[in-house]
């Protein structure tokens, strides 16, 4: 593993409009920090949660987050070093695969 990357999971309280019948954006940021972790123990990565209404100071999370309501996005969208990974329902094989193009290698 080269350096330790970095996940951003892009949401809101309420639930994307096309998203129903689908786990919250805060939901998927709890269920996708468990399953890396769990995954690719001792290989560590961040992981952050950005409300799309109330970004952080970070100008970069605050202009993909107007990005994200702009365009209409299905959240929560999952980052991985920028990337864009997962949108409304990510999918854990495209974020290992991700994650494994930056040397993570699974247990």
């Amino acid at each position: 593993m080269n350096r330790k990357v970095e996940v951003t999971i892009y949401g809101a309280e309420v639930l994307c409009p096309s998203c129903v019948n689908l786990p919250s954006s805060k939901e998927t940021y709890e269920w996708l920090e468990a399953a890396i972790s769990r995954k690719y123990p001792e290989q560590p990565f961040t992981i952050s949660y950005v409300d799309i209404n109330q970004p952080p100071e970070n100008q970069e999370k605050q202009q993909f987050a107007q990005r994200v309501i702009e365009e209409d996005m299905f959240y929560p969208v999952v980052l991985i070093e920028e990337e864009i990974v997962g949108e409304g329902n990510p999918k854990l094989k495209t974020i290992y695969a991700e994650m494994e193009k930056y040397g993570y290698t699974p247990a």
